[in-house]
């Protein structure tokens, strides 16, 4: 019985241990945004007289 508690146990702790490092990983990670200047989806004023 005190076997089975151990080896429960060990897994709680490998699998707490991994969804810290996740989570540390997904917080770390450094989100970039693109400038309005390259989007292909806006469209400006030039962009709609050059389509005429």
């Amino acid at each position: 019985m005190i076997t089975v508690l151990i080896i429960c146990l060990i897994i709680v702790g490998i699998v707490l241990l991994l969804s810290v490092v996740t989570t540390s990983k997904a917080y770390s990670y450094k989100h970039t945004v693109d400038s309005l200047e390259d989007n292909p989806n806006i469209h400006t004023e030039s962009d709609q007289k050059k389509e005429e």
